[in-house]
């Protein structure tokens, strides 16, 4: 019987979702699947995907360093080798050991190891000077195809402050099944504004206190916010309309009420199960097209599909993976979903809209387009909750941002409305 193949190390995992991200555009969220990533030890996976993580938040630095001391760019393998390994010589890695690996890694290509030598002497040269050049380059700058779109939408000071969010990643968020400052005690965190409890470092989530015993869900402060405006009550009728991975749901079904979750992916909805499972909430799952879906609600959540621009903090891998051109088709189908949601709708019943997106088409404009479209539909200004009065935009919704709470560790890119309908 053939023996299993050894699992990878961390840095050749790295690599492999590099190239993924960079070659293939995929998600990294695609691209930790399969039974390589499933053969690794919990620890080197981890390992693995913080180095691509870092590598895709410094991309433009490493290239620059890596510049001067290249004739013309490398195979794409090598040069995201030489990538890996100045990130890491910048964020404090072992110099003997992160030339060493590199030089084997290439070494081992059996159509690069006549690279060795060059990989070797260009990380040589960068050992004593890339980590303090590191340091005064600027931060790295979004692609075109979003930071045009951006800096036209909020000016280019703000997207520079967002940009510098997205360089700094992101703390870990927790949202309490109960008592918020009880959690922050038991985990060494801080209770923020808006309820959610901070960790300054993530560390491994299923080791924390209380996670065996479903007291909490890992949970963007931003994201969390849509849930609290909409201030389900026991008892009631709620549909949270795409609901995977399941914040969200736990959120409602942590106020009593009777929470519908439905969503389109049976895989994803999966999640939403083993969620609610480990949390003792309860919730009816529906698999199915939201734009089928019939019944009359109290309340609706709606956090519609979108570009997810307002995450890159946490997915750098996004704008690599993606370019924009579905964003059309995206809008569409929000203002149908939103369409639908509104006529499921009892009389007087409330609605939040919601998506983790920066670009105003995904958010300000879908609800003034809704605002025209339906005359019984009204929006209500939220307040409380640890609302900053700056977040609210014009037309009544909320705007978050990467730069807001920046000396906090910032928050997602969202925008949200609560809207009631006559």
């Amino acid at each position: 019987m053939s023996q299993p193949p050894k699992p990878m190390s961390a840095r050749r995992m790295a690599l492999r979702l590099l190239e993924q991200v960079l070659e293939h555009r995929n998600l990294l969220s695609e691209a930790t699947q399969g039974p390589a990533w499933q053969a690794m030890a919990p620890q080197d996976r981890a390992t693995a995907q913080r180095l691509a993580l870092e590598v895709l938040r410094g991309l433009e630095r490493a290239d620059r360093l890596l510049k001067p001391h290249l004739r013309k760019a490398p195979p794409v393998f090598v040069q995201n080798v030489l990538r890996l390994a100045v990130v890491e010589l910048c964020m404090g890695g072992a110099a003997h050991g992160v030339v060493n690996e590199a030089v084997t890694l290439v070494g081992g290509n059996a159509k690069t190891r006549h690279m060795k030598g060059l990989v070797n002497a260009v990380l040589r040269k960068l050992v004593d000077k890339a980590p303090e050049e590191w340091t005064i380059l600027r931060v790295p700058r979004l692609p075109k195809w979003l930071r045009g779109p951006l800096v036209s939408a909020w000016g280019g000071e703000a997207v520079l402050a967002m940009e510098a969010a997205h360089f700094a990643g992101a703390p870990l968020d927790l949202t309490a099944k109960g008592d918020p400052q009880a959690l922050a005690e038991a985990t060494g965190g801080t209770v923020l504004p808006t309820g959610s409890v901070r960790l300054a470092s993530g560390g491994q989530v299923s080791a924390l206190p209380g996670y065996d015993a479903g007291d909490f869900w890992v949970q963007d402060a931003a994201a969390a916010l849509p849930a609290r405006l909409l201030n389900a009550q026991p008892g009631e009728a709620v549909l949270d309309m795409c609901a995977a991975p399941g914040g969200k749901t736990m959120q409602l079904a942590a106020t009593e009420a009777t929470v519908t979750a439905l969503d389109a992916s049976e895989t994803r909805m999966g999640r939403v199960r083993q969620n609610l499972a480990r949390t003792g909430l309860d919730a009816t799952i529906v698999v199915g097209d939201g734009l089928e879906h019939e019944g009359r609600y109290d309340a609706i959540l709606l956090d519609a599909p979108c570009s997810a621009t307002g995450t890159i903090r946490r997915h750098p891998d996004l704008p690599y993976a993606r370019e924009g051109d579905d964003i059309a088709a995206l809008i569409a189908l929000q203002s149908a979903l939103l369409d639908h949601a509104i006529g499921l709708l009892k009389p007087n019943g409330r609605l939040v809209f919601c998506t983790c997106s920066l670009i105003p088409d995904e958010g300000e404009c879908q609800i003034e387009e809704a605002l025209s479209r339906h005359p019984g539909l009204k929006i209500v200004t939220p307040e409380g909750h640890g609302i900053d009065p700056d977040w609210i935009t014009e037309e009544g919704g909320l705007r978050l941002r990467p730069d807001y709470w920046a000396e906090q560790g910032g928050m997602d890119g969202f925008y949200m409305a609560l809207l009631t309908r006559a």
